[in-house]
């Protein structure tokens, strides 16, 4: 299964929540990145398709290996090109907003060429 820029959000929303909660259930997935019930659910049955994601005894969402592989390659995008904008000059809030979009897209040679340049 192909990874989608939708299931990248997901992953990494899931990642960025796992830091912040004990147990993150679909329902604080839905609230952190302001979509229905239904759709996450929905998206986290693809994700359990994928191997991505697992759901525990207590009902929480689980990344596998895979998925965290995933999330953690996701994030570090978002958070290298959010600082990278900003460093430019963007402000944070357009900086995490671009970077969202970006890191779906971007190549890997691109990445390694910021994170170069950063470490001037």
């Amino acid at each position: 299964m192909h990874l989608q820029e939708s299931g990248e959000m997901y992953l990494e929303a899931i990642h960025v929540l796992s830091g912040q909660l004990s147990l993150v259930r679909a329902i604080d997935v839905a609230d952190y990145m302001g979509y229905s019930e239904p759709s996450v659910s929905r998206a986290i049955g693809l994700l359990k398709e994928g191997e991505y994601v697992t759901v525990t005894e207590a009902g929480g969402l689980q990344l596998t290996a895979k998925g965290t592989a995933a999330a953690e390659k996701i994030f570090e995008r978002h958070t290298l090109l959010t600082s990278f904008l900003v460093k430019l000059g963007v402000p944070e809030e357009i900086a995490a907003e671009d970077a969202c979009k970006i890191e779906h897209v971007i190549s890997d040679d691109s990445i390694q060429a910021i994170k170069q340049h950063i470490k001037g």
